[in-house]
């Protein structure tokens, strides 16, 4: 169960570092898309943006949970 933060400064810079980390998942599916588009692309560096993206997903699912308060039974 997480602690939910009640300090106005804190919940502010969690809310901009979840639009920054989505801003940046956003980013990795262009280029993505983009080496994945050219026939000779590296298959590891999709490899590499995709596990990045995926890391990306979960810090913003994380930071989501902690901002959210937890729902009564």
């Amino acid at each position: 169960m997480s602690q939910l933060t009640t300090d106005p400064a804190e919940i502010s810079r969690m809310a901009r570092r979840v639009m920054e980390l989505k801003l940046e998942h956003r980013d990795l599916d262009g280029a993505i898309a983009r080496l994945q588009a050219d026939a000779n692309h590296d298959e590891i560096s999709v490899r590499r943006l995709k596990k990045r993206k995926l890391q990306l997903k979960d810090q913003i699912d994380w930071l989501e949970r902690e901002l959210t308060p937890d729902e009564p039974a």
